[in-house]
């Protein structure tokens, strides 16, 4: 029997596309709504603002948004598109799946898609989900959004939850290199620890805690967070993971060029640019603008890279994540354009 191989193309990102809403919940505005402060808030999160959606948007709204922009800057029409995956936490409602709802909205008829729970990870999970189907050939492009309303799932009253997360996200286009095109996907590290899991955790609405008065009463259905755990284990984790694939791969932090980490808090993004030896100057923190975005973080920090011109085509960049679950992971790339 003859054997039949398929050999794997390299999948890059061809167009990145963002979308956050107007509105701003600012460190003062906060000090009005709960015991806190700014100066609490910075030192402990290096977050000023988040960005919060009106009454009535939600991730669909954004997340087609961002894939318009994304594919503005593309050389496709919506009718190219071939797989649209939706990372998200904050679903415009259980089913359908928000990416079919993107499907019609961008009137990318030729689509299929499908929703990834991932938390904070979403998007970079997401990314190589896609990118597999783009390497093997199965599809020519996938779209991929990171994007959260978490504005809708936090309890204002909890000050633990609500300095933390905003709302926003991100939109890449993915397709496969030419051939012999040094850009492109070239290795990740995922991983999860389930035992983290009830550190961060939304608790009702699902098949344990179906939807009730009580469990309402009991403000179930709003994010809960066991922060010193968390911290803990993020701060670990996502040094730990950025350091394997780097290693793996024969770099250094001195090698690379633009870090993207997610942006959960400053003091964890600084320990792991230490750790892995990388000049400060490259990793990307706008966490002072956005807050927490979750599955958004990732898409809007590569597009900030990009607007301050420290993005350029084949630098070697590095993707770092932790969320719940426990998820995380990291991820190598040489940026196409």
């Amino acid at each position: 029997m003859k054997s039949h191989s398929t050999k794997l193309k390299r999948a890059k990102i061809t167009a990145i596309g963002s979308a956050v809403p107007p509105g701003l919940l600012t460190n003062a505005d906060l000090e009005r709504m709960v015991e806190t402060s700014d100066q609490w808030i910075m030192e402990r999160t290096g977050i000023r603002q988040r960005h919060i959606a009106d009454k009535g948007v939600a991730t669909s709204d954004l997340a087609t948004q961002a894939a318009l922009s994304a594919l503005e800057k593309s050389k496709l029409k919506p009718s190219d598109i071939e797989l649209i995956i939706v990372a998200t936490i904050t679903p415009d409602m259980i089913l359908p799946a928000t990416a079919c709802l993107v499907q019609t909205n961008i009137g990318a008829d030729k689509a299929w898609g499908f929703d990834l729970s991932a938390a904070c990870s979403g998007f970079l999970y997401a990314m190589q989900v896609g990118a597999q189907f783009v390497a093997t050939g199965a599809h020519k492009n996938a779209l991929v959004i990171g994007m959260d309303v978490m504005s809708s799932i936090i309890d204002y009253e909890d000050r633990k939850t609500c300095v933390i997360f905003g709302d926003g996200g991100g939109a890449a286009i993915i397709e496969a290199a030419d051939e012999g095109e040094d850009v492109g996907m070239i290795d990740f590290i995922h991983e999860v620890d389930g035992s983290g899991g009830p550190a961060l955790c939304l608790p009702g609405g699902g098949s344990r805690n179906p939807t009730t008065h009580d469990t309402v009463d009991k403000k179930l259905h709003y994010v809960h967070q066991d922060g010193q755990a968390v911290f803990k284990f993020a701060t670990r984790k996502m040094a730990d993971v950025c350091s394997r694939v780097l290693e793996r791969n024969g770099y250094t932090g001195n090698d690379v060029d633009c870090f993207i980490p997610h942006q959960a808090n400053k003091r964890i993004i600084d320990y792991a640019s230490e750790r892995l030896g990388m000049p400060a100057d490259r990793s990307i923190i706008n966490i002072d603008q956005f807050g927490n975005t979750t599955a958004g973080t990732l898409p809007i920090c590569l597009q900030t890279a990009l607007e301050e011109k420290r993005l350029k085509k084949g630098d070697l960049v590095l993707f770092a994540t932790v969320g719940a679950g426990f998820t995380s992971g990291a991820a190598l790339l040489r940026w196409a354009y």
